[in-house]
Order: C-alpha cells, then sequence, then structure tokens
C-alpha cells in the first residue's frame, strides 16, 4: 500500500536497511516497514555455511587424483563483507539483486583448491593417497590466515577431506599391485612356515643326534670303565695269582727245607742207628758164646725159648735116638699165637 513493504529477517540473517544514502537499520533478524522506492535491504547470512569440493589434481609423478572434501566457514563481520560483495535483495524482498553472495563459496572453494594443489604437486601417487589428514590439518592452518577470509570478514570453522582416488585405471593398477603384493606377503608366509617347520626339523634332528651322540659317548664311557675295571680285575687276579705262586714257592722251598732237614735228621738217625748197631755187633762179636745165649734167654719169652730149643734138637737131630712130644706142647703154643 502507497509502495510500502514489510520485511522480516531470521535469526540467522545479518540485515542492513539503507535509506537516502544512509545506514537506518542494522542487525540479525530484524522486521520493520520500508519503502520500495527510497529503500534498499542488504541480508547477509551469518550461520555457517557448507562449501563441498571436487579437486580433479595432478601428482608430481604426473598421475591424476581426485580430492574430495569440505569447507565450513561463517561471517564474522557482516560490515566488512558488505562493503565488498553486494547482498541487496531485489524488490521482491526474497532474492539477490547480483550474483556476488551466490559465488561466496567458490572464493573459499579456490582459496582451498590452491593450497591442495601445491602440497599434492609436491607428492608421488603414493604418498598423495596418504595425504587426508596432512591437508585437513593444512587446509585449516593456511585458510585461517588467507587475505581472501580477512578481506571477506570470515573465519574458517571446519575442514575435512572425504576420499582421495586415483583414476580408474591407476586405481586398477594399484589394486593389482596390492593383490600380488598381498598375494607375496602369503607366499612369502608361506615359505616362511615351511622354513620355520624345516629349520624346527632340523633342530629336531640335531637334538636327536646330539643325543644319539651323548649316547654314544655314555656307552663307550661305560664300555672304557667296564674295560678298566675288567682290567683292574685282571690285574688283581694276576696279581693274587702271583701272590700265590709265590706263597706256593716259598712254601714248596719251606717244605724242599723241611724234606732236606728230615733226610739229613733221618740220614743222622740211620748213622746213629748203624753206630750202634756196629757198636752193638762188635760188643756181640767180642763176648763169648755162652754169654750171648745167657743174655739172650734172659730176655725171651717161654715161646722164643721153646723155639730155640726145637731148633737146637733140629741141628742135633742125629744124636738123638728117640724124642716124644705131647700135644699139649703144640696146643699151649697154638693158642698163644692165635691170642697174640
Amino acid at each position: 500500500m502507497f509502495g510500502f513493504q514489510y520485511y522480516k529477517a531470521d535469526s540467522a540473517t545479518y540485515v542492513i536497511k539503507t535509506s537516502g544514502g544512509r545506514v537506518r537499520k542494522k542487525g540479525k533478524g530484524l522486521s520493520f516497514f520500508y519503502m520500495q522506492a527510497t529503500s534498499s535491504i542488504a541480508a547477509i547470512p551469518v550461520s555457517v555455511q557448507e562449501a563441498p569440493f571436487i579437486f580433479n589434481l595432478q601428482t608430481a609423478d604426473y598421475q591424476s587424483v581426485r580430492i574430495q572434501g569440505q569447507i565450513s566457514f561463517r561471517v564474522i563481520d557482516p560490515d566488512k563483507i558488505a562493503d565488498v560483495l553486494n547482498f541487496n535483495l531485489k524488490a521482491d524482498g526474497q532474492s539477490y539483486a547480483s550474483e556476488g553472495p551466490l559465488k561466496l563459496t567458490d572464493r573459499v572453494v579456490r582459496a582451498a583448491q590452491s593450497i591442495v594443489q601445491n602440497k599434492v604437486q609436491s607428492v608421488a601417487l603414493r604418498d598423495s593417497l596418504a595425504l587426508s589428514q596432512p591437508l585437513v590439518e593444512l587446509m585449516k592452518t593456511e585458510l585461517a590466515v588467507q587475505p581472501v577470509l580477512d578481506e571477506l570478514g570470515m573465519a574458517l570453522v571446519d575442514a575435512s577431506v572425504a576420499a582421495i582416488t586415483p583414476s580408474p585405471e591407476t586405481s586398477k593398477a594399484l589394486e593389482a599391485e596390492a593383490r600380488e603384493s598381498i598375494l607375496k606377503e602369503a607366499d612369502d608366509a608361506i615359505y616362511a612356515r615351511r622354513k620355520s617347520a624345516v629349520e624346527q626339523e632340523r633342530t629336531i634332528k640335531d637334538a636327536e643326534l646330539q643325543t644319539e651322540l651323548v649316547i654314544q659317548q655314555k656307552e663307550q664311557e661305560i664300555a672304557e670303565s667296564r674295560i678298566n675295571n675288567e682290567r683292574a680285575i685282571m690285574r688283581g687276579n694276576a696279581q693274587s695269582e702271583q701272590e700265590r705262586i709265590k706263597a706256593e714257592i716259598e712254601a714248596e722251598n719251606q717244605r724242599k727245607e723241611l724234606v732236606l732237614l728230615s733226610v739229613e735228621n733221618s740220614k743222622q738217625e740211620a748213622d746213629s742207628e748203624a753206630y750202634a748197631i756196629a757198636a752193638r755187633m762188635k760188643a756181640f762179636s767180642e763176648l763169648p758164646v755162652e754169654n750171648l745165649k745167657a743174655m739172650a734167654l734172659a730176655n725171651m719169652q717161654p715161646e722164643q725159648m721153646m723155639a730155640m730149643a726145637m731148633e737146637a734138637m733140629a741141628q742135633n737131630a742125629g744124636k738123638i735116638g728117640e724124642l716124644n712130644i705131647g700135644p699139649e706142647v703144640f696146643t699151649n703154643m697154638m693158642k698163644k699165637a692165635v691170642r697174640q
């Protein structure tokens, strides 16, 4: 009515109302009536805005990589950005009169792209695939001091890198290489396991051989000890036998000495007896026959005397005419002989 309209902003929009070349109102979440013909309204969003990006870059070894991520920022000085960019609304109070506000995210993304590109171009493909966290730290550090953000009165809130991927052909090559590497690692693991098994088997075999060697050494020691014991026993037996023979020799020598002494004693006894007999015979030869007979008859038994009488009669049988001897004499003699 009469060219007046009503405008109401939300709490996330900073509004600057200008009329007649002078700022009449400014602030967040304002509402007011204005005359369309003489007033202009600048609406600046101050909430956090998201700027997704996809960068197709080239690494130091001339390989293509795609980096995908997102940057979060917000306007912290609306008056400064309003002086640089045109945030005025059209007459309908809904859309912007220029495309400057719509290209705000492009300015931030281009600033981030220059930072990321400098980093990616300095490394090889393999190294670039592992730059997610380093790129995030780099953007947070360098974007915060970029002149473009300071001039526009904006501040970085957050930055993230969702993915870093090579070209499909390169990705397949890397996958094949990685697959071959994994297969090689598997083969190496199998080889290492077999090698370990062989080494363990060799260790076991060495232990068995060492055990057999120790057993043989022990058996040899036992055999040598047995031989030494047998030698000691043989030496002991030989020494005992020598001692026994020596003792027998000594006994034989003593026996020989005893026999010689016995023979000498017997010889001396025989000599003594012969001397005694000779002396007696000499004495008997010098004595008269009557004396000898008297001595013999003195020591004789009756039977001996009868025998001598019979012998004398037999010697003088021619001189005897007739002699009668009774059987009683012979009976008595026989009885005495039998008793003896």
